[in-house]
């Protein structure tokens, strides 16, 4: 028994009898450990406990559990079924709460908690716990369609709640306060929640209408409400917007280094209208290169406290959502003066490098300017001019050819710098979704990352860790961008799956480098299972976040990081301006460093939350897009790739980035077992076996647009590769058959659209696909 386990299965019984006191013998008694060897080990355990302050000692030299530690809080997650689980601790698994025991929690709702049956030893199954109270709503207003039935039980009629997570639940307006019309979509305050007297409706009340079912692009507003996205500017703010000069004034170009004599460019997409970053670079005569980076200096025009700066700090980013954007700053500024546009002459903050040929930076200045952008670059055009050598494009710009060819070299450079020290690579497909002018569907295309895309994203990333190093050696208080070292038992499960698979990987757990992960995707390029194991490697990751200390970011193997390079569309780098001014105006000192000490920490975990806010509904809003555009071609075949295994079904991949579930209940052609060794269904009587990364062909046969759920059949089941993974011992056809009694059953996985994640029983998977590293929009410039 490792000495964890033990320390685990301890605490465990103390809390499980938080009233009770026991001697060292009676622990030993209840946990069935005996002998001197164990009494000794559980000795040294309980004085563990002590001084983390998780148990007490009595008066006459017994123990029990400290009453300050008693009370256990976290985040309820909901199943359909009625059970439940709660995170409460970021290393341990998931508590289990049972139907009776929820106090009909909402999910996402903070609660406190108590353990009823503490986990086992060496299982990966969390304890069972019950709500003792709910602390925290996380819902308070929903929006929906408003209807008149005749089921609304005496009220005025009734909201339909398209949220998956609480789609279940009826809700009944009354009437106080606004009288909606049937067919207009509104939003209401919940002035009653499911209850022991009625535990499958909430009732609330109309507060506002936002617009008609028939209304282009409603569908999306309620979800930008549903997520409580601040949707439009408040006229005070527009108006200290208008008020701001729509040129650069002679004043303010005091005191900053005048580079308008550069060539520099933007290059984002097409569409792009709010540029904030602009790049050269030329050949040092030393060998070296010259990288300067700069972004538009929005910290100038958005003053501290202003009103400006409280609504932007209210939105946290810019949110991206199909069709449209929901800005961060007011237009005015986000696509006028703090915008980079070609030829105008605008106010930046300059990172400039040096950079040797090696790809380290060996000098750096940051400091204030003026610029004017020479060309509004896209990333199609320098492609053009990088890639295909595009005789036509490279006389246009020929001016900026060499340029741009010097960029290309400085790009491989830093890159191989990068992958060197061990960045990992996750190249995700990122889909664009075209919309006719109704906001209708069309087309689903993949975004496909060029030269000029990973050129620039190499250069960003210089840009933000030259800041973040030169801030962090001053021991100043300031914003960063971490990525924290993995838990060493996710990575070590991580390390147990690759061995099951037959793929041999020599690392420690407890001290993983990026290095490390990063062999282990070089292992598996190019064959079947590459796809598993990068999805399985994102899982084993924490979420990047702000944080006000230096922590690093693990993902990018770097020691330094910070977000400087967006400022338009994220508050964070509005606030790394902020401060690089302080600092520049004021100076280093024990005075400035008090001014924002106390602030940061604040403001790195809202910002934090808002960003998480937004891919939420970036996420919601494509879900419910390609659901949408997936309803047009019901009864239509289409080549996939198993994307995900789960004992319910599984998630097949299309090439336009679709995930669509084939359930258990519709795999007919024999019972279906789940090998969780090898993540596979597997046939008992065929021996027919799916897999991740496994090609596969399927017919799209349902599709729930609401719920953003798309169903799959299996085309040609009989063509399934085989397999020998079954164990050999005798199995339940109840436990396997479509389904059975796994708790996982279809609208479970749709109301939760986890993608595979929430409904691992005891939540060792909480962060999402993809969201590991970027924790920002795919529209975001760098995204991590």
């Amino acid at each position: 028994m490792q000495d964890n386990d033990l320390k685990n299965e301890i605490e465990n019984v103390l809390r499980t009898y938080p009233d009770n006191v026991f001697t060292v013998e009676k622990i030993a008694d209840v946990i069935r450990s005996h002998g001197s060897a164990a009494f000794k080990l559980i000795v040294q355990e309980l004085a563990a406990l002590e001084r983390e302050n998780i148990a007490v000692v009595t008066d006459e030299g017994k123990f029990k559990l400290n009453p300050d530690k008693q009370k256990l809080s976290g985040i309820f997650h909901a199943n359909d079924k009625g059970f439940g689980f709660v995170a409460y601790d970021d290393e341990a698994p998931d508590a289990y709460i049972a139907p009776d025991n929820t106090m009909n929690a909402l999910n996402g709702d903070t609660v406190d908690m108590a353990i009823v049956r503490p986990a086992q030893p060496g299982s990966d199954r969390g304890p069972e716990g019950k709500v003792t109270a709910i602390t925290e709503r996380k819902y308070t207003r929903v929006v929906g369609p408003f209807s008149k039935t005749g089921d609304d039980k005496g009220y005025f009629g009734q909201l339909t709640l398209n949220d998956k997570k609480i789609a279940k639940y009826k809700f009944y307006i009354n009437d106080v306060g606004l009288k909606p019309t049937p067919g207009e979509v509104i939003t209401a305050q919940i002035v009653e929640y499911p209850n022991a007297k009625h535990p499958d409706y909430m009732v609330g009340i109309a507060d506002e209408v936002i617009g008609s079912v028939d209304d282009p692009g409603i569908d999306i507003l309620q979800i930008v409400y549903a997520h409580d996205i601040p949707a439009e500017f408040p006229e005070d703010v527009l108006q200290a917007a208008d008020a701001i000069p729509d040129h650069v004034t002679e004043a303010e170009k005091v005191g900053r280094e005048d580079i308008t004599d550069q060539d520099l460019v933007t290059i984002d997409g097409e569409s792009s209208k709010d540029l904030d970053d602009a790049v050269t670079a030329w050949k040092l005569p030393n060998g070296n290169f010259h990288l300067g980076v700069h972004i538009a200096d929005v910290s100038h025009y958005v003053k501290p406290d202003s009103l400006l700066d409280k609504e932007a700090f209210r939105r946290g980013t810019s949110v991206y959502l199909t069709d449209r954007v929901i800005p961060m700053l007011p237009r005015r500024l986000s696509n006028g003066i703090c915008s980079l546009n070609e030829g105008e002459l605008r106010l930046c903050m300059s990172c400039e490098m040096e950079i040797d040929q090696s790809g380290n930076v060996i000098n750096h200045r940051i400091h204030p300017s003026l610029m004017r952008s020479t060309a509004r670059m896209t990333y199609t055009a320098v492609n053009k001019i990088l890639e295909s050598h595009d005789e036509k494009t490279m006389e246009h710009y020929k001016k900026l050819v060499p340029m741009f060819e010097v960029m290309g070299q400085l790009h491989k450079i830093l890159y191989k710098h990068r992958k060197a020290r061990g960045a990992i690579d996750f190249d995700d497909n990122e889909a664009e979704i075209i919309v006719d002018e109704k906001g209708h569907p069309i087309d689903i295309k993949l975004r496909i990352r060029g030269l000029a895309e990973r050129m620039i994203e190499s250069f960003m990333l210089a840009a933000n860790e030259t800041v973040a190093k030169h801030y962090s050696d001053k021991h100043v208080p300031f914003i960063y961008r971490v990525h924290e070292t993995p838990d060493a038992d996710r990575i070590r499960t991580f390390f147990q799956t690759l061995t099951a698979f037959g793929i041999n990987v020599k690392g420690d757990p407890e001290h993983v480098t990026p290095k490390t992960l990063q062999n282990v995707l070089k292992k598996v390029a190019g064959k079947p299972e590459e796809m598993m194991v990068s999805v399985m490697l994102l899982r084993s990751l924490k979420q990047a976040r702000y944080a006000d200390q230096s922590l690093g970011h693990f993902g990018l193997a770097a020691p330094y990081y910070t977000h400087f390079t967006s400022p338009i569309r994220r508050y964070p780098d509005t606030m790394v301006h902020r401060l690089i001014h302080y600092y520049e105006d004021n100076g280093i000192n024990d005075e400035t460093k008090k001014k924002y000490g106390n602030v940061l920490d604040e403001i790195a975990t809202t910002t934090s939350e808002y960003e998480r806010r937004a891919v939420d509904a970036e996420r919601d809003t494509d879900s419910m897009k390609k659901a949408e555009y997936m309803n047009d071609h019901i009864g239509e075949e289409f080549d996939g790739v198993v994307s995900s295994v789960m004992k319910f079904g599984l998630f097949v991949e299309l090439p336009n980035t679709v995930e669509g579930l084939v359930h258990i209940s519709r795999m007919d052609d024999d019972y279906y077992q789940y090998v969780e060794q090898f993540m596979a269904l597997v046939g008992r009587n065929t021996r027919r076996t799916y897999k991740m990364g496994q090609p596969i062909r399927v017919k799209v046969v349902n599709v729930d647009v609401k719920q953003s759920a798309v169903d799959f059949d299996v085309v040609d089941p009989e063509k399934t590769p085989q397999s020998n993974m079954l164990p050999k011992r005798s199995y339940s056809r109840d436990s396997n058959r479509r389904g059975g009694n796994n708790n996982h059953g279809h609208s479970n996985f749709h109301s939760n659209n986890n993608h595979g994640n929430a409904n691992n029983r005891h939540g060792n998977n909480r962060n999402s696909r993809g969201n590991n590293h970027s924790g920002g929009s795919n529209h975001n410039r760098n995204k991590r």
